[in-house]
């Protein structure tokens, strides 16, 4: 089967240069140092403009966990329906309750929404902190989720490769196992030959400069290193492309 490499990009730069380096899918962000959030419509549409591969969309309003407000939720749902709106070709999503179970209302919804448009539905690494790997995948399934990003339930995928390998044998031929979180070109071929997955998804981060981040005075708007902000390194997409091609 065709090996898929999906590059998570954080915006239009990201996006141009995982497609000129060879990604197979782009999943599309902002804010990638919180986790991913949804991005703008403007970034999608220049993005659909110049890409001719699949570009699936965050739909996630704020940091932090996955168990939401019904207001933000709502917020969640109107983005959602405007992304497809807007050529998304999928939407990425992930529902839990406070005690790490699928809303699956929620999720239902959601589903419906991406199909109205012909569309994929993709679980993210919500299902990371379900309460019962097996229970979730097995809901996920029931309610039409097209495809679920995990790192097997541990920080890294290669991690997580046990548990990712057992979705796969159990569970493969119903939905999409993609294995996301620390994957390289250093790892990706061990992971999809020790679990069976067909498909990576990695962020190939860099990190760009800008001077302006750190002020001569006390203002600062930093985060991970000093006057920096991650970006989608163009070696590392072509390397890992490679290292599964």
């Amino acid at each position: 089967m065709k090996k898929i490499v999906e590059i998570c990009c954080g915006s239009y730069e990201d996006s141009l240069v995982a497609f000129k380096a060879k990604a197979d899918r782009i999943e599309l962000n902002s804010a990638l140092y919180l986790g991913g959030l949804t991005p703008s419509i403007g970034t999608l549409r220049m993005v659909k403009r110049v890409v001719d591969i699949p570009v699936v969309t965050m739909v996630r309003n704020r940091g932090a966990g996955f168990c939401y407000s019904e207001e933000s939720y709502e917020v969640m749902k109107e983005d959602a329906r405007i992304l497809l709106e807007n050529g998304s070709d999928g939407l990425v999503f992930g529902f839990l309750d406070e005690w790490g179970h699928i809303q699956k209302q929620r999720v239902k919804e959601f589903v419906q929404l991406a199909k109205q448009y012909h569309k994929e539905a993709i679980f993210h690494r919500a299902f990371d902190c379900t309460a019962s790997p097996y229970e979730a995948i097995e809901q996920l399934i029931d309610l039409g989720v097209d495809r679920v990003l995990t790192s097997g339930q541990k920080e890294k995928a290669y991690e997580g490769r046990y548990l990712i390998k057992e979705l796969q044998e159990r569970y493969g031929d119903k939905i999409q196992i993609l294995p996301g979180s620390g994957i390289d070109s250093g790892n990706a071929k061990k992971i999809i030959e020790e679990t069976g997955v067909y498909q990576v998804h990695s962020s190939c981060k860099t990190w760009c400069i800008d001077p302006t981040t750190h002020a001569i005075f006390e203002v600062n708007y930093s985060y991970g290193q000093e006057c920096q902000y991650d970006c989608v390194s163009s070696q590392r997409v072509k390397e890992l492309v490679a290292a599964l091609k």
